[in-house]
């Protein structure tokens, strides 16, 4: 498989869970691939295993992102793909949800978001090849989710802000589009889960969990040039939960 050959792609959060079986599929599709996480052993561990390239970023950080970009653009001189993977689940409900809770959500699912996108969509309109930035939302960023405040007010502005940016850069080639997961069996959620498996996987239409691999394969797909005339859009991958 090589429809992303000669492709450059940076994932965050890619040490494990989504962000490994992306940046495994980017890589096996023929594309150069960046992983990038604060899990420095894992994410090495990872790279190493799909030959990729570790870059250690904090997505909440300004300088970093500029860093790791920058040394991208060094290396290659072009960026074809962000895949903002990185986020933290903390479920809570509004009267339990802690100011400093909050704030670390929206720092790490939304503020990290804008500045990959912002980051990226400068290289990218500099090497002028267009481009493909995917942001990893949520059903919970299509319908309340019960004691996901805090979450869910930052996946619900990932959907937003993924619209908004779509129409901003389509003139520049660059494609802006999210993905909107259900559960999905990761360590992420594997407290929450856990026992569940079975109980959980009977009240959905498919009756499973998601697995990684189902979101990597819909992250290849709007990576690749078989999206080429989609942006903007909200792409669900939740087995029927969302409808």
């Amino acid at each position: 498989m090589t429809e992303l050959a000669g492709k450059v792609a940076l994932v965050t959060g890619a040490a494990r869970g989504q962000g490994a079986a992306e940046a495994r599929l980017f890589a096996n599709a023929g594309a150069t691939v960046f992983l990038t996480d604060v899990l420095d052993a894992d994410g090495e561990k990872t790279a190493a295993d799909i030959g990729g390239h570790y870059l250690h970023l904090d997505v909440t950080s300004e300088s970093e992102w500029a860093a790791v970009v920058g040394e991208i653009m060094d290396q290659h001189g072009r960026l074809d793909i962000l895949m903002n993977n990185a986020g933290i689940f903390k479920p809570a409900r509004l009267l339990k949800t802690s100011l400093e809770m909050w704030n670390q959500t929206v720092a790490i699912n939304q503020t990290g978001v804008f500045l990959g996108m912002r980051t990226a969509a400068e290289a990218m309109i500099k090497a002028g090849n267009g481009g493909s930035i995917i942001n990893t939302s949520s059903i919970a960023g299509l319908q309340g989710e019960f004691g996901a405040t805090a979450y869910g007010a930052t996946k619900w502005a990932l959907t937003g802000m993924t619209r908004t940016v779509a129409k901003e850069l389509g003139k520049y080639e660059i494609r802006v589009n999210s993905i909107h997961p259900g559960v999905i069996v990761t360590d992420m959620v594997s407290e929450m889960v856990d026992g569940k498996t079975e109980q959980m996987a009977s009240r959905q239409p498919i009756q499973r969990l998601g697995e990684p691999e189902d979101i990597a394969q819909m992250a290849l797909f709007l990576a690749s040039e078989r999206s080429s005339y989609c942006t903007g859009q909200a792409f669900t991958v939740d087995g029927g939960v969302h409808g």
